[in-house]
């Protein structure tokens, strides 16, 4: 007996030790798809989804995973098939020789090794009839969901989505899809779809109630929202109370949303519900220029000052660090209040504090504003202030020389590209109009500025992009004399003309240079990716400045051109290097460049 017993406890160890290692003992797996005749990109789709194919990157390695994948797999690779119009498919799924859907999870093998995946796609099928009703008025559907054409589920789901939309956007914010049958005439390969909808009543909008923990008082929320209480639904209206409320910049979440039920009024309530971004934000960001040194600035931004949704930003900036020109630099502030005016509109205060040193002037620059702004749309907006600006310069007409000015400001933007850092396609126009009214003994007039970007990526996806730009300048009233320098125009560097040094071209006055009362600008570039992140860029810059309000024959000018790369940096844009030569002219001599993040224009 005493024998017996460790002969037991062995064969015990054993037999435990066979059990825990069945399940796990499985060898890589290998897979094969066979779908004869289907196309490459169906075969490709099926591969990338199947979770058989891709057992070992989802790290499914024991065999009672691999039966509940392929089980699985019957229904993800028939859905695909009818995604691409195929009705009358045959799946086949084999483990090993043994068919996945006749085996029993309860009597899993101790290993599975093969997996063949056989597809046989069948004919496809169009649409014999294509049938969406009861519609809303003016309610396209998708041209797929037609009579004769390739019958797809996704045709179908984006008939009755759009059927939907028609009655939402009708006023009808409950419509539904009441019943949908979809018949596989198998003989005919024809598909026959009829969708039908129940519209609900029309209803309008009730109130808005406000949830969630923010420090934003709830006036202010309201004035801003401009929600449309007692107007008929309109899922665009929604969308527009929601832009508006993200567009102060003081919520990480706005989250509109409709109640389940309607009121037995016929009203329709929403719940809208909110959470605060950190109050405050710094940004740093710099560039270097071969001859104008380093320019770096910062940002701050404390949002929600007064409880009101205000936004105060405080810029600064040092320029001509290790430049060729005096240090100087910039401190601004602005103050935005959105719940001043209506809820598209906004007022804010400005202030600036300015030194500019310059090869062909000295000025320091004060001024005080208040204005207003309207949006009209994400991509137009406009503005307009008043207040005073004090310059104190120091350029070709002398020195000590003192303008004072009430000002009236006014800019419009339409941007309309399709990225702000790197455009491939669509433009921005930038329109600004400053009149000016001396006093003191300063003259009147208005200042005018425009600059227009062009973009076309040739139908090349972005491959290869097209961008021109044009920056028109004018004063109109007093002579160049008897105006501050900054609102003059020069041209050269990195905002005009790449290859000249910057504001190297103006006016020949007493010795010196002086700026321009009119300017042109005009640059192009060529842009075009070696990869995915990688792209040289070839370009040519021209301007010429006047004495006169308009460009005349007597202008003087130059250019310049050279060679750029950009490394994509993701959503901050392109890094960009630039190397440029003077063409034109007698400003620059020999080789210029310039760092930055985002493109030129």
């Amino acid at each position: 007996m005493r024998g017996s017993r460790p002969r037991a406890f062995l064969l015990k160890f054993c037999l435990l030790g066979t059990i825990a290692a069945g399940p796990t003992s499985v060898a890589a797996l290998e897979t094969t798809l066979n779908a004869p005749g289907a196309p490459k990109d169906l075969v490709e789709r099926i591969e990338e989804t199947s979770s058989v194919a891709t057992a070992e990157d989802r790290g499914l390695d024991t065999p009672l995973e691999i039966l509940s994948a392929a089980l699985s797999d019957y229904r993800t690779i028939v859905q695909i098939l009818y995604d691409e119009g195929y009705f009358s498919p045959v799946v086949s799924i084999k483990l090993d020789g043994q068919e996945a859907a006749d085996m029993s999870s309860l009597t899993v093998p101790n290993a599975i090794n093969r997996a063949v995946i056989t597809v046989n796609t069948g004919p496809t099928f169009k649409f014999g009839t294509a049938v969406v009703a009861p519609l809303a008025p003016d309610t396209a559907l998708p041209e797929e969901f037609a009579p004769g054409k390739l019958a797809t589920t996704g045709a179908i789901q984006q008939a009755a989505s759009a059927g939907v939309q028609g009655w939402r956007d009708a006023g009808h914010a409950k419509a539904a899809v009441e019943d949908q049958r979809v018949i596989a005439r198998h003989a005919q390969n024809r598909l026959d779809a009829q969708i039908d909808l129940e519209p609900g009543r029309r209803l309008t909008f009730g109130k808005m109630v406000i949830k969630g923990d923010t420090d934003v008082r709830h006036r202010s929320i309201e004035k801003i929202a401009g929600f449309p209480s007692g107007e008929v639904y309109s899922p665009a209206e929604i969308q527009k109370v929601g832009t508006r409320l993200r567009r102060t910049g003081t919520f990480s979440v706005v989250s509109i949303e409709e109640r389940e039920t309607p009121n037995p009024d016929g009203t329709l309530d929403f719940d809208a519900t909110f959470e605060d971004m950190p109050k405050r934000r710094l940004t740093l960001g710099g560039e270097i220029a071969s001859n104008a040194g380093l320019d770096l600035t910062a940002t701050w931004t404390h949002r929600n000052v007064f409880r009101r949704a205000e936004r105060l930003r405080f810029e600064a900036a040092l320029r001509n660090i290790g430049g060729t020109e005096d240090l100087d630099g910039r401190i601004g502030l602005r103050l935005d209040q959105p719940d001043r005016l209506g809820p598209d509109d906004n007022t804010f205060w400005s202030a600036l504090l300015e030194r500019r040193n310059t090869e062909n002037y000295n000025v320091s620059v004060a001024s005080l504003a208040y204005g207003a702004r309207r949006t009209f749309s994400e991509r137009l907006y406009a503005e307009a202030s008043a207040g005073f600006q004090w310059s104190d310069a120091d350029d070709a007409y002398g020195t000590g020389r003192k303008f004072r000015y009430f000002i009236i400001p006014t800019r419009s933007e339409w941007d309309q590209r399709d990225s702000k850092v790197s455009a491939t396609r669509g433009f921005y126009l930038d329109a600004q109009a400053m009149p000016f009214v001396g006093f003191s003994g300063t003259d009147n007039g208005i200042r005018l500025f425009f600059d227009s970007r062009g973009y076309t990526s040739l139908n090349t996806g972005g491959r290869i992009v097209l961008a021109g730009r044009a920056q028109l300048g004018s004063v109109i009233g007093p002579s160049a004399s008897d105006v501050t320098p900054d609102f003059l125009f020069f041209s050269g560097g990195a905002g005009t003309v790449r290859g000249q040094p910057f504001e190297s071209l103006g006016i020949p006055v007493n010795g010196g240079i002086a700026g321009g009362k009119s300017f042109v600008g005009l640059s192009g570039e060529v842009r075009g990716k070696i990869t995915d992140t990688i792209s040289l860029v070839g370009f040519y810059d021209f301007g010429t400045v006047d004495t006169s309000s308009f460009i005349g024959s007597g202008a003087e000018y130059h250019s310049g051109a050279g060679l750029g790369v950009r490394y994509d940096l993701g959503g901050f844009g392109p890094l960009r290097l630039d190397l440029a030569l003077p063409v034109q002219g007698d400003t620059g001599d020999g080789l210029q460049f310039y760092i930055g993040i985002g493109q030129a224009f």
